[in-house]
């Protein structure tokens, strides 16, 4: 998340007394169908999710109860008013694709020769504002694609095209991904995103010209009680894990390491962003909202010998010493403006050197699990080697 607040509109009227509660799945159905006529319902059983090619192809959000139970994901109401915004649209979505990098000598964000401050950062359009294409549709999946022509800050042009599959996973699939067993006590929603992205120009994309990569942000209510879970790689190496000063260095009480696991505190009250180093990242992060007994999972790939790209809002630092994963607490801008709350975690591929026709695929997936406290529990100790109760006294 670049973190700068946008879209500062006024606020949509929310729903009649007589609509659907807020914060349910079935509120932000309504919301959105009102914006967007062309909305995806991905259902099985009361898993559900939304899917949107109208609005970047986003998973604008999900539920494992129905209609009336808890909407996962967090939906920036107010950016739907109002004319585009000049810098960026954050309409909101709990899993949505851009491209990297955001900042370095290869940025998609800033135009060669500008410098890079708030001023010249603008998010392209074709990941911002434009319309997919709807290529595919079951009851429980759905493809978008979009062709895409970029120019770099080093000015080189990128021709290329984005797939992206959006698939809602049955329980015995869940089950599958996660190595879990069934658990009648939980109630769980999970789906598995394709993001395949093809060079479709006439050149090869190398260390000279520069080249993209695909980045999947998640966004997610916070609470007072909301602490993202990072399990990292140890090896011996004693060196910090974390890239922690993205937005000035993040606060002593907010973050903790402690058996090759990292805890941050996604409260939306302050802002802050870290990155996990590919060398140090595993394929698994997560949250635990313990307020409201919400335990979120998510899964992406990672290459330990991929080379990542730096998105730092900067050419000093080597272009290819970027972070895998990344986890980002909103909070208040230095005049009080705030877009959120919200929090995310995020996953990066790595840099896609690519020959003319060739592609590279990056997985992300995304689960929410509620329920039984002690079914909770065990998915916590299986999948981020830690229990509730660690992760609710760590901060």
């Amino acid at each position: 998340m670049s973190g700068i607040a946008c879209n500062q509109t006024t606020e949509t009227a929310a729903p009649a007394a007589t609509s659907p509660k807020e914060g349910s799945f079935a509120y932000d159905l309504h919301f959105l169908q009102q914006h967007d006529s062309g909305l995806v319902v991905l259902r099985r059983g009361d898993a559900a999710i939304l899917v949107s090619p109208r609005y970047q192809a986003k998973v604008f959000t999900s539920t494992a109860e129905g209609d009336t139970g808890t909407s996962f994901g967090w939906v920036h109401y107010k950016a739907f008013d109002g004319p585009p915004d000049a810098h960026m649209n954050a309409y909101g979505g709990e899993n949505r694709l851009w491209l990297g990098p955001e900042g370095g000598r290869f940025s998609l964000f800033f135009a060669k020769g500008d410098s890079m401050t708030f001023t010249h950062w603008k998010t392209p359009a074709a990941f911002d504002t434009e319309s997919w294409q709807l290529t595919d549709h079951s009851p429980t999946g759905a493809t978008m694609e979009k062709d895409m022509r970029l120019t770099s800050f080093a000015g080189t042009p990128l021709s290329l095209h984005i797939r992206r599959g959006v698939k809602l996973l049955e329980p015995g699939g869940i089950d599958s991904l996660l190595q879990l067993g069934p658990d009648s006590s939980i109630k769980v929603v999970g789906y598995r995103t394709e993001n395949v992205l093809t060079n479709t120009g006439s050149d090869a994309w190398t260390e000279a010209t520069g080249m993209p990569c695909v980045w999947i942000l998640d966004m997610f209510k916070p609470s007072p009680s909301t602490t993202i879970v990072i399990p990292y790689k140890q090896d011996g190496v004693n060196a910090k894990p974390a890239t922690t000063d993205y937005f000035g260095e993040i606060a002593a009480d907010r973050i903790k390491y402690e058996n090759g696991v990292l805890f941050f505190k996604a409260d939306g009250k302050s802002r802050g962003k870290l990155g996990i180093h590919p060398a140090r990242a595993t394929n698994v992060a997560g949250s635990y909202d313990a307020e409201n007994g919400i335990l979120t999972i998510i899964q992406f790939d990672v290459d330990p010998l991929g080379r990542y790209l730096n998105q730092e809002w900067n050419t000093v630092k080597p272009p290819f010493s970027g972070d895998a994963m990344n986890a980002y607490n909103d909070g208040p801008l230095a005049d009080g403006s705030q877009m959120g709350p919200f929090y995310e975690m995020e996953s990066v591929s790595a840099a896609a050197f690519l020959p003319p026709g060739h592609s590279l695929t990056h997985w992300h997936s995304v689960f929410h699990f509620t329920g039984d406290r002690a079914g909770l529990d065990r998915i916590s100790r299986k999948l981020l080697g830690v229990s509730l109760d660690t992760i609710k006294t760590a901060l």
